[in-house]
C-alpha cells in the first residue's frame, strides 16, 4: 500500500482518547481521519486535541465513507453488534472493545460474519499485550511448572461504593448486559483460555449492591442494576481446575490483580497491569520465589500495552492476518462471551453450567 491506512474511531470518549486514538497515531503506517460521537461539541474538542480532520455524530455516515479503511468501536456494549456488522458488510476492517457483545448469540453471529467478510477483526483483550502475561504463557507452555494443578485469577477495585462514585452506561443492564463480569471478567476469561485452554464448565455467583447514583453525564439519579462482584469456579478442556474473582466493591491493592498457575513442579505469578509496573515471579516447589526478567520497558509501563495492542491491529491489516500467537480475534471474543453467559446462567440456576453444548457456544 502506497499510503497510510485510514482509521475512524466510533465512540470517541475517554477511553478512545487513552487508547485507540493515540495508539493508532503512533503507528507510522496509520492515520486517524475521523471521529464519531453523539455530541458534536465533545467530538470536535477531541478532534482538535488529536488533530483529526473529520467529525461525525452518526456511525452510519462513518461506515458510508469510502475513504476509511478500518473502524474501531468504543461504544456501550449494546451497540457493538449492529455497528460491527454494518462495518464488516461495508468492507471495513473492525476492532471492537470488549466484551464483544451483549450475549453469546450476538457474539457468534459477529464472528461468523467477520470470517465470511475476509476482513481483519480484533477484540480489545489488552492483557495479552503485557510483558508479564505473555512471558507467563510461554513458560507455562514449555512445562516450567510441571503438570498443571490449579489456576486462580483475581481483580479487586474500582471504588464503586465510594461516596463520589457516579453512574454510567456500564452500570445499566440495558446498555452493558453485565457489570464487572463483562467489563473485567471478559479480559480474565480470555487470559485463562489463552494460557490454559478452553473453559468447559463454570459455577458462578454474582452480587449487586442496590443503590442510586447521579449519572456521570446528566446528573440524573440512576439505579445501579449490574453486577458489582462476580466469582466462579471453572474447569478447562485438560481438566485443570481454577477460580476467578472480579469486583468493583472490594479494596484495590496492586497484589490483588493477578493470575497464578500452580503445578506439580512449581508456580507462576503475574501482576496484571496494562501500563503500570509489571511483574512476574516463579517458585519451584523446593525453592523460594524468584523474579523473572522482563524487557526493560516493563518496569516503566512503556510502551503501554494499550498502544501495543492498537499497533498490532494495524500490523494485522498490513500483513493480511492477525498474529495467531497473540492477537485476539472475534473468535476469542465469542469464546469469552460463552464463559460470561455461562456464569450468568449458573448464578441464576445455582448449578454448574457446561460450555460448548448450546448452538452458539
Amino acid at each position: 500500500m502506497d499510503r497510510k491506512l485510514r482509521f475512524a474511531v466510533i465512540g470517541a470518549g475517554r477511553f478512545a482518547e487513552e487508547c485507540q486514538i493515540p495508539g493508532l497515531q503512533r503507528h507510522p503506517n496509520a492515520e486517524v481521519v475521523a471521529l464519531c460521537r453523539r455530541s458534536r461539541d465533545l467530538c470536535e474538542q477531541t478532534a482538535l486535541k488529536f488533530g483529526v480532520p473529520k467529525v461525525y455524530t452518526d456511525h452510519a455516515d462513518v461506515i458510508a465513507d469510502d475513504t476509511i479503511d478500518a473502524v474501531t468501536i468504543v461504544t456501550p456494549n449494546v451497540f457493538h453488534h449492529p455497528i460491527v456488522i454494518e462495518a464488516l458488510q461495508a468492507g471495513k476492517h473492525v476492532f471492537c472493545e470488549k466484551p464483544l457483545a451483549m450475549n453469546v448469540s450476538e457474539a457468534r453471529e459477529m464472528y461468523d460474519i467477520a470470517e465470511a467478510s475476509g476482513k481483519i477483526h480484533q477484540v480489545a483483550f489488552t492483557f495479552r499485550y503485557t510483558h508479564c502475561l505473555y512471558k507467563l504463557r510461554q513458560m507455562f507452555k514449555k512445562g516450567k511448572i510441571g503438570k498443571p494443578l490449579y489456576v486462580r485469577i483475581q481483580c479487586d477495585g474500582w471504588g464503586a461504593l465510594q461516596s463520589s462514585a457516579t453512574a454510567a452506561w456500564r452500570n445499566q443492564k440495558t446498555l452493558s448486559g453485565t457489570g464487572i463480569l463483562g467489563d473485567m471478567g471478559s479480559h480474565f476469561f480470555d487470559a485463562i483460555r489463552w494460557v490454559c485452554g478452553d473453559i468447559t464448565q463454570v459455577c458462578g455467583v454474582l452480587h449487586n449492591v442496590p443503590r442510586v447514583r447521579p449519572h456521570a453525564s446528566t446528573g440524573e439519579p440512576t439505579p445501579i442494576d449490574t453486577d458489582d462482584l462476580a466469582a466462579a469456579w471453572f474447569e478447562t478442556e485438560s481438566g485443570l481446575k481454577g477460580q476467578f474473582f472480579v469486583s468493583s466493591i472490594t479494596p484495590s491493592r496492586p497484589e490483588n490483580k493477578y493470575i497464578e498457575v500452580i503445578g506439580e513442579e512449581g508456580a507462576l505469578f503475574a501482576y496484571l497491569s496494562r501500563g503500570q509496573e509489571e511483574g512476574l515471579r516463579f517458585r519451584h516447589r523446593d525453592g523460594d520465589w524468584e523474579t523473572i526478567d522482563l524487557p526493560p520497558e516493563a518496569a516503566e509501563g512503556k510502551p503501554h500495552a494499550l498502544g501495543r495492542m492498537m499497533g498490532c491491529f494495524v500490523d494485522g491489516i498490513l500483513r493480511g492476518k492477525l498474529n495467531s500467537d497473540r492477537d485476539p480475534s472475534f473468535l476469542d471474543g465469542w469464546k469469552a462471551q460463552s464463559a460470561i453467559d455461562a456464569v450468568v446462567e449458573s448464578a441464576a440456576q445455582k448449578r454448574w453450567i457446561e460450555i460448548g453444548k448450546g448452538k452458539d457456544d
